[in-house]
């Protein structure tokens, strides 16, 4: 826990029925206290166009104890003096070292680290138990730290390859003078799909940071093979073949432009996917719950 217990203090309760009884309300109570330890306001003094605040506190008030700040009496409706120990009471404990504070909330951190599983799942079974415990008015209980910077990466990683699609899409439909072209060559990164699913699973990877990043590189280069076959296709139909022909040659006459170009960008991404060489401890296998 983030919270360090030890500096003595002495908390004051303010007795609600007494001083309901006596006429009184809380902040007569604690004003009293207020004016005695860190002083109050009592008016404005003012002499040739200047004001000076008028601050009232009790002489020596850092060197007072509390039993002598309890023996300050304060006059009730009535006109009686009651002392002001006999409408307070105090209690002995120890406060924080430090207080900790996040959108102007206080907050108490509990840590702990995960070995053997993903942080994904785990965070999942905390958020279930976090939500089988009542919260009182005012309080929360939410998972923070890497879990929550990994949310937020992750959000941001979709929008960046939703952004990437459609530049993607816009530079095609530029090229083709077409708004349904480009489609064709779009609709393969879909497919693509099934090639990262059974790769994390065969290599028993999660989907963490560098795999989403990956998987947006992976768009670009099955946009651009598509290219290149849509584009041959395009061609042979307006040599004269049909469109099973034409598919069937633009495979044929672009498979090793598409072997040269895919295989260059996997070999040089292979050193970091084993693990190897300099920036392999970059790869984590930190997931996010789906």
């Amino acid at each position: 826990m983030s919270r360090e217990a030890g500096i003595p203090q002495r908390v004051i309760h303010v007795d609600r029925d007494k001083i309901a009884d006596l006429g009184l309300s809380v902040r007569d109570v604690t004003r009293v206290i207020e004016t005695a330890v860190a002083g109050s306001t009592a008016g404005e003094y003012r002499a040739q166009y200047n004001s000076y605040r008028i601050l009232l506190q009790l002489e020596d008030a850092e060197k007072r104890s509390l039993d002598e700040i309890l023996d300050l009496t304060l006059r009730i409706p009535d006109g009686d003096l009651v002392v002001l120990r006999n409408l307070v009471s105090v209690e002995t404990g120890s406060g924080p070292v430090t207080i900790e504070r996040k959108d102007q909330q206080r907050l108490i951190s509990v840590t702990a680290n995960v070995a053997g599983r993903d942080l994904g799942s785990v965070a999942a079974e905390v958020q279930e138990r976090l939500d089988q415990i009542p919260r009182p008015t005012g309080y929360d209980l939410i998972i923070a730290g890497n879990f929550e910077e990994q949310q937020k990466a992750f959000d941001e990683l979709l929008i960046s390859l939703l952004l990437a699609l459609a530049l993607v899409y816009m530079v095609l439909a530029s090229q083709y003078e077409s708004l349904l072209d480009p489609l064709v060559s779009m609709l393969s990164v879909p497919l693509a799909a099934v090639g990262v699913v059974l790769t994390l699973f065969l290599t028993n990877t999660t989907l963490n940071l560098q795999s989403g990043i990956g998987c947006i590189m992976l768009g670009g280069i099955v946009v651009n093979n598509a290219i290149l076959l849509v584009d041959q296709a395009g061609q042979s139909r307006r040599a004269g073949l049909d469109t099973q022909a034409a598919v069937a040659e633009a495979g044929r006459r672009r498979l090793r432009p598409v072997l040269m170009t895919t295989f260059t960008t996997i070999l040089a991404l292979l050193p970091l996917a084993l693990g190897i060489g300099e920036g392999a401890d970059q790869q984590e296998r930190k997931s996010w719950k789906e």
